[in-house]
């Protein structure tokens, strides 16, 4: 038995937060600072409708976090993509470059049909478009895009302002969104978007639910988050769109094993992942030893490498920490016989996002308001618990998996070196990846009973991060990033 403490009312609005919000397809190297701007973009000029073809200038403001680390997570080039009516699922980094360049040169097509002349930013400032140069550089007077790392929004750290002029220059639109972590965005004027619009079969809010639910009905957490998933969009359609996730995760990793030379970004990072790889390769040959575990940590390490890249990942909750859940979940096949690999990939992603959705609703999943606490912790969590579960682990044993890699995981910083989600980001994912199959195979040694909740470890990461100073959430104004000095 647990003992749950009473949950604080939670930052974002509860409502069911499907798998398919939680794991999306997109680019690197950030789900908060790439795509969740570029989806905002995307919506601005959505939402311009025929108006589009009356705007003369658009102006981008980026706020708080997105103001202090966008230009090491691609965050103009992201705006710029989006603002084309490019969309996260199909951009591709060429697309992405492709806008960039256009906006060195003053041009941008908006809606990818209007042209508009931009005043060149790049050319002012080097690197402001791109993963280089300061963490707070100053844009121009007259450019299209200014940076405000000191402003804050209360609503969330990570805040962007667009507005779009006419020739006169009236306002045609104005809009402020929030990119409040894993790709989600809100705007404002939004308050709660669609909350309980879904309708699911089984609501719970907490663990303590979850686990009472599926006691009283005599399911699995895999069986009632299949049942939930597909009240929305119906069984066959689930299972399909959870594999594509699957595969996509899948292939993030042997694109990343594939894959050498030097990260972009300035800071020279060389891949390791495929070093690592043939490494392995040449171990398992003499059967020497066990090398699961390290083959676990190429897997995490090339998922970031790829992230980092700029490539496609998995938002798995977050890109930060998108290595973790593919390099467990791969690991769990590599090491459990299983009679259906593909069902088991489904039921992995489904108790993994169970458990990413508590976290989410009843704290963060953000490295701007929780720090790396809410990404890599959370991710770890995730996983542990699908890792439980194709271990033939109880509901109970889930959870106290989850409890224990988040637990573990309190206090983590979000301190990335230049902005960039490299240093030390690709190594820590690695690292959570192996907490989470420590914490799987810790909990499969007891019964499911332990003292500390999963609930109270999620309210505890909460305060954790509520009083976290700012410079250690995603602002690269602490820790490693102001204590790294490159050679």
């Amino acid at each position: 038995m647990s003992i749950p403490i009473a949950l604080a009312t939670p930052l974002a609005e509860r409502a069911f937060i499907s798998a398919l919000d939680l794991f999306k397809v997109g680019i690197g190297p950030s789900s908060s600072h790439t795509v969740g701007p570029l989806r905002a973009a995307r919506a601005f000029v959505d939402g311009l409708g025929d108006r589009l073809e009356q705007v003369a200038s658009v102006e981008c403001v980026l706020f708080g976090s997105l103001g202090s680390t966008g230009v090491g997570h691609g965050t103009p080039g992201a705006v710029l993509a989006g603002l084309s009516g490019l969309s996260v699922e199909t951009v591709t980094r060429d697309d992405v470059e492709r806008v960039v360049a256009d906006a060195d040169r003053g041009m941008l097509r908006l809606g990818g049909t209007h042209p508009l002349a931009l005043t060149p930013t790049v050319a002012a400032v080097p690197g402001t478009l791109r993963a280089t140069g300061p963490s707070e550089p100053a844009a121009p007077d007259g450019s299209w895009l200014r940076f405000a790392p000191r402003e804050l929004k209360p609503r969330h750290p990570n805040a962007l302002t667009l507005t779009a002029r006419d020739a006169s220059g009236a306002v045609l639109a104005d809009e402020t969104y929030y990119s409040v972590g894993g790709g989600f965005v809100e705007r404002d004027g939004d308050e709660g978007g669609a909350a309980g619009e879904i309708t699911v079969p089984f609501r719970f809010d907490t663990a303590d639910e979850l686990l009472r639910l599926c006691r009283e009905h005599g399911l699995s957490i895999a069986q009632l988050a299949r049942a939930n998933e597909a009240a929305v969009r119906g069984e066959a359609a689930t299972s399909a769109a959870l594999r594509a996730i699957a595969r996509a995760m899948d292939d993030c990793i042997d694109a990343g094993l594939s894959s050498t030379g030097i990260l972009p970004g300035g800071l020279r990072v060389p891949r390791r992942a495929a070093a690592m790889a043939e490494n392995l390769r040449a171990l398992d040959a003499k059967a020497e030893r066990d090398c699961s575990l390290e083959w676990l940590q190429a897997y995490a390490i090339a998922v970031n490498e790829e992230n980092a890249a700029g490539g496609r990942v998995v938002t798995a909750p977050t890109n930060g920490a998108a290595g973790i859940i593919p390099a467990v979940m791969r690991h769990a096949l590599d090491v459990i016989r299983v009679p259906d690999p593909d069902a088991a990939r489904e039921e992995f992603l489904l108790v993994a996002a169970v458990v990413g959705g508590l976290i989410k609703s009843n704290a963060s999943i953000s490295g701007a308001e929780a720090g790396c606490q809410g990404e890599v912790g959370s991710a770890a969590s995730m996983a542990a618990a699908g890792f439980v579960h194709l271990l033939g682990g109880s509901n109970e044993q889930i959870e106290n998996a989850a409890e224990i890699a988040m637990e573990h995981s309190l206090g983590l910083t979000c301190d990335p070196v230049a902005g960039l989600v490299q240093m030390p980001c690709i190594e820590r994912n690695a690292i959570g990846a192996g907490k989470a199959v420590a914490a799987a195979r810790m909990a499969m040694h007891g019964d499911g009973t332990h003292l500390i909740s999963f609930d109270t470890v999620v309210q505890t990461m909460r305060q954790t991060g509520d009083d976290m100073s700012r410079k250690y959430k995603e602002t690269s104004e602490g820790g490693l990033a102001v204590n790294y000095v490159e050679c």
